[in-house]
């Protein structure tokens, strides 16, 4: 079941959380859009992200390539099988396909009134490769070895073996395009890519520029000026820290914002109610996943993780966690991407089953397990309950244990992983078969956050990422799948769907893979 958009008539401003009259009121004053949003952005570097970066830097940074866009239902969508020019204008590509060389746009301007260069993305790729970071991965995954700017608006990129996804990984905000003339004035011997001055300014070549922050309350942005697609229909964002859910909805009730955090699903019914709000929604691309770590009992035993699996009544959760909505996960690759394959999945729910595996594993009397989870997504909680409810009808003690979101990071990050079993949503930015499974399941993948290890796994991906026969990628993202399901890493729940609620005169919301608005997309009236 997919919930409905309302679309209907704002209701009059009452509260007096935001100084601002009311929505439309603001709109009319000057096109400024009020987000209210769990916190305010703590920075500006797509390499380090913290809260509110990168909702923000996907409005700031703009890509060299993005998705072509099409129209469908009355709606625009991204069209994931075709990329088009963004900051580069057209490519070319050597018979090895090792060497790539691209045209960067004619008259691209950042706000400082720099226009773009081949320089500039020599730079940004650079300060990627030094922080070793998010756009390290990125690089790495497209088999970027080095770039270089040939001429004021040529560059090249120089591969260690050819890749498929390439292109595709130019859509995304990092490694980041910046007006490397402005960033050098702020930059010093032990900060060389200033990154200090990143935590509150901007200085990129999209739609939008950090105007001022107060940390902890509120950025505001505004729109650049020299932006090479034109101006955009709202013109100044103000990103106000709005802590509870609640609150953050009584905002959008009450007209004194347009936009708010991504809402619950309980949330969504309820606004669905309200003739002053509107909802909308898209497919996700994360599972709402279970991760039992591989290297620590008892999920070192692939029969516990399949009994865990087919312990799990996945309908159930559906219904309990979302209310109806989302989609059963039958693959780590999600439903929106190409070559998802769901005939590998051959789970189900049996607790027969589940029990024949666990006492075939020595376990016939039963085990205790710790579910750590967290509150940085809403359904959470809510999963590790159910979860532990579903696991008791087959001989599992399994204890749910709060911890706090920053642990929740840190314990799943590379390095650490000490988590026998928790939950955690990752998910494809690009959209591409390969790049979801280099990401959460190769051994060297960022978000491979339960030490999954399969070296027939990383063979197939690792060659997949390097040819140039379609066919034959299709073929391994397949196994690649197949491979992922019979060894069990996570125990696969739901698809939840993403829902964005708004004030009824806003319109235009593009789905993006990472899960956020484009502003630039969006007009108020």
């Amino acid at each position: 079941m997919k919930i409905r958009r309302r679309q209907v008539v704002a209701g009059a401003a009452t509260a007096t959380y935001l100084p601002l009259a009311s929505r439309e009121a603001a709109a009319q004053q000057a096109r400024t859009m009020v987000l209210a949003m769990p916190g305010a952005p703590e920075g500006f570097d797509g390499d380090a992200l913290r809260p509110g970066t990168q909702e923000s830097v996907t409005q700031i940074y703009e890509g060299l390539t993005r998705y072509a866009r099409v129209q469908r239902n009355g709606r625009t969508w991204l069209d994931g099988n075709k990329i088009e020019g963004a900051l580069a204008e057209k490519w070319e590509n050597s018979a090895d396909g090792k060497r790539w060389v691209l045209t960067m746009r004619a008259g691209v301007k950042s706000f400082y009134g720099n226009e773009l260069s081949a320089a500039d993305v020599e730079w940004g790729w650079n300060k990627s490769l030094a922080q070793k970071r998010t756009g390290g991965f990125i690089a790495s995954v497209a088999n970027v070895t080095a770039v270089k700017a040939l001429s004021q608006r040529e560059v090249e990129f120089t591969l260690s073996a050819p890749s498929s996804i390439f292109l595709a990984c130019l859509t995304l905000y990092v490694p980041g395009i910046y007006d490397s003339t402005e960033m050098k004035k702020h930059a010093t011997a032990e900060d060389p890519w200033a990154l200090k001055w990143l935590e509150t300014n901007s200085a990129g070549y999209g739609p939008y520029h950090v105007e001022s922050v107060r940390a902890g309350e509120q950025a505001v942005f505004i729109a650049n000026p020299n932006y090479f697609r034109g101006q955009p229909n709202i013109q100044r964002v103000i990103y106000r820290a709005v802590p509870s859910g609640a609150s953050r909805i009584t905002l959008l009730r009450t007209g004194q914002a347009h936009w708010i955090d991504r809402p619950t699903v309980q949330q969504v019914v309820e606004l669905q109610k309200d003739n002053r709000v509107k909802v909308q929604e898209s497919d996700g691309r994360a599972m709402a996943s279970v991760r039992m770590n591989a290297t620590i009992k008892p999920f070192d035993d692939v029969r516990v993780r399949k009994a865990f699996n087919f312990a799990i009544d996945q309908e159930k959760l559906r219904q309990a966690i979302l209310l109806g909505t989302g989609e059963a996960a039958r693959s780590i690759v999600p439903p929106i991407v190409a070559a998802y394959d769901p005939s590998h999945f051959s789970y189900g729910h049996d607790p027969a089953k589940a029990k024949a595996l666990l006492a075939e594993a020595g376990y016939a009397s039963g085990l205790t397990v710790e579910l750590s989870f967290s509150d940085i997504l809403w359904w959470e909680e809510q999963m590790a309950v159910q979860i532990a409810d579903q696991l008791r009808a087959v001989g599992v003690t399994c204890k749910p244990q709060r911890i706090t979101a920053s642990d929740m990071r840190a314990r799943a990050a590379p390095g650490k992983q000490d988590m026998p079993m928790f939950t955690f949503e990752d998910g494809p930015i690009v959209l591409d078969p390969i790049y979801t499974m280099a990401l959460l399941a190769h051994s060297k993948g960022v978000s491979n956050r339960a030490q999954y290890k399969s070296a027939a796994l990383d063979a197939a991906i690792d060659t997949a990422r390097t040819t140039t026969d379609m066919a034959e990628r299709d073929r391994l993202a397949r196994q690649a799948q197949k491979i992922w399901a019979d060894d069990a890493p996570w125990i696969m729940t739901v698809y939840p769907q993403t829902f964005e609620a708004m004030a009824p005169s806003v319109s235009g919301w593009v789905p993006h893979p990472d899960e956020h608005e484009r502003w630039f997309d969006l007009k108020i009236g």
